[in-house]
């Protein structure tokens, strides 16, 4: 007798790189093992109207393993890995990247990825891998991102580019990183050219978070990535520019990549979805980011970045804070509180606004979702893909599905959304996580530590 699959999802419309087709897709052990033809399941689930996607790939998250804290005790970000698994699961979201920055005196590099890893190890509710990241470039560090290769880690993430870094270090690190197999994800702010502007608002009497967009100019962008350019070019290690904003950076990097040079885009939601009139709101100080949200042409540019291939990622750089810490009266432009909740909201806007008025096709939102993040960061094809002996892990996004953001009934703890009283359509109708239904009309169904950290293999680069 033909043994059972475990899960079968019936009549939706299956999304590749390739193309999409109507496929039954067939679920056993966690694994996808069966696309069409005859199958009988222990559980079926119905996606007639839907499509069937890749689960989200999500390669920059920031969570904590104490929500509201860092690990030495300082207010920080409000999701741990549960809560922010939970939103991920909400958003159709099944893999993450935290980032682990050292966060006491003295803690290494080595110890701050370790200390998430353990967290993530009994609180994460999706598959992770966790990317160490450095704040100092001494001999250390390089010890520690050799050793971290040895461990299976395929990626590190620098801080702000300022020259007060010791720029000869930052290359050594990114060059020992890119001899290694890493991938070095960089923050592309230049740090001095931020204070000098951020100093000269105070200066002026110009501290309101009001004034926080010119605190980071594009200018401080552009700087810092054709500085990173320049370190990729000369020592030939792949970069991923993070959360990249302006339109100038982008050229630029698009000129690097049209060079054979493995540059890298990533640009998250608030710079697709946002221009820079929030700042001027009475309560701004919600919307504040690293950089900081930029023009409406920026925010096009980003689009057809995505459209033509120049931007190859999208992450949610999910920063949680509550919104009393965000719009604090006591802030001002050097102590604004950046990061906001961005994991359950990412897909469902990225649908919504680009697929559903044809500013990217599906095919375009799966490659910068799924596919590329999965390819480079040694994920592929176990993730960002549907193929027989891939990881089942799947979206059913219901593309119909119609709703007002409203942050307060969100999974996050942040308690708001930048995009609260946005009608949004497009949403999860099924999460499927490693074969198990995480979410389905009833609700969310994942216990705190049933995700993995992930093996990685060798990152793909083209």
């Amino acid at each position: 007798m033909e043994t059972a699959l475990d899960l079968a999802v019936r009549n939706g419309t299956v999304v590749t790189t390739e193309g999409s087709m109507r496929l039954d897709v067939g679920i056993k052990q966690g694994r996808i093992v069966q696309l069409d033809g005859p199958m009988h399941a222990v559980r079926e689930l119905d996606a007639t109207g839907c499509l069937v996607l890749p689960g989200g790939i999500d390669m920059h998250v920031h969570l904590t393993a104490r929500a509201g804290f860092d690990s030495a005790g300082e207010k920080g970000f409000v999701d741990d890995f549960y809560t922010g698994s939970l939103a991920a699961i909400a958003g159709g979201i099944t893999t993450i990247g935290p980032m682990a920055f050292p966060e006491r005196e003295g803690e290494t590099l080595r110890q701050a990825a370790e200390r998430d890893l353990s967290a993530a190890g009994t609180q994460a509710a999706v598959d992770y891998v966790v990317h160490p990241g450095f704040l100092t470039t001494d001999a250390n560090t390089l010890v520690d991102i050799a050793t971290l290769a040895q461990q299976g880690h395929r990626s590190v993430k620098t801080a702000t580019i300022g020259f007060d870094l010791g720029p000869g270090d930052l290359v050594r690190a990114i060059a020992v990183a890119g001899s290694l197999g890493l991938l070095t994800m960089i923050h592309c702010e230049d740090q001095a050219l931020i204070d000098y502007a951020t100093n000269a608002l105070l200066d002026d009497g110009h501290g309101a978070l009001e004034f926080y967009p010119q605190s980071r100019p594009d200018i401080t962008e552009l700087a810092a990535v054709d500085r990173a350019i320049a370190i990729c070019e000369i020592t030939g290690a792949p970069i991923y520019l993070v959360h990249l904003s302006s339109a100038r950076a982008l050229e630029s990097a698009r000129r690097a990549k049209d060079r054979g040079l493995p540059v890298f885009v990533e640009t998250r939601p608030i710079y697709l979805h946002l221009d820079d009139a929030v700042h001027q709101q009475t309560d701004g100080g919600r919307f504040i980011g690293m950089p900081p949200v930029r023009t409406s042409a920026d925010m096009a540019a980003l689009w057809a970045g995505i459209a033509e291939g120049s931007v190859h990622t999208v992450g949610s750089d999910h920063a949680p804070w509550s919104l009393p810490d965000k719009v604090d009266p006591a802030l001002d432009v050097a102590t604004s509180r950046k990061g906001v909740a961005d994991l359950e909201t990412m897909l469902p806007m990225l649908y919504s606004e680009g697929v559903v008025p044809g500013r990217i096709s599906i095919q375009q939102f799966l490659a910068v979702t799924a596919t590329n993040p999965a390819r480079l960061f040694g994920l592929y094809p176990r993730k960002g893909t549907i193929a027989v002996g891939s990881d089942a892990d799947l979206l059913v996004l219901d593309p119909a599905e119609s709703r007002i953001v409203d942050g307060s009934t969100m999974q996050s703890r942040s308690g708001y959304s930048v995009y609260d009283g946005r009608r949004i359509t497009g949403w999860p109708r099924f999460t499927v996580s490693g074969g198990d239904v995480v979410l389905d009309p009833d609700g969310l169904h994942a216990e705190p530590g049933r995700g993995h950290r992930l093996e990685q293999g060798p990152i793909s680069t083209w």
